[in-house]
């Protein structure tokens, strides 16, 4: 049993990276990194999007993450490792889950077409 629920095709990866970098380049955006944090941004609801590592392991660590997410309503997808979901919020370690809290100044619209393609993929 594994905590991916939903395979995300790589233009899927590759739009959702673009996305990330954009948001975390913002200078008055917030981004909870780690899965402790992200566990407290979805339980308060505070999450827009949450994004995984393929690559965690042990999996039982994020196990919880997908099904938060599902009774809270909040879209979540996946990137293949944890040293690239690092870097793509600029820090030099891998992460394992990120939680995009705010989004910045002038990017109020850039999640809604990713958020738009993850929610087909679970259908």
């Amino acid at each position: 049993m594994s905590y991916v629920k939903i395979k995300v095709p790589d233009a899927v990866k590759k739009e959702l990276k673009d996305v990330i970098t954009k948001i975390a380049e913002t200078r008055d955006s917030k981004i909870r990194k780690g899965f402790n944090e992200v566990t407290k941004s979805i339980e308060r609801s505070l999450a827009k999007l949450v994004v995984m590592a393929e690559d965690v392991s042990p999996p039982e660590i994020l196990f919880h993450i997908p099904l938060l997410c599902d009774s809270k309503s909040i879209p979540y997808g996946y990137i293949s490792t944890k040293k690239e979901l690092g870097n793509l919020v600029r820090i030099n370690v891998g992460s394992a889950a990120i939680a995009i809290e705010k989004l910045g100044t002038n990017n109020e619209n850039v999640l809604d077409n990713v958020i738009k393609k993850l929610g087909e993929l679970k259908k």
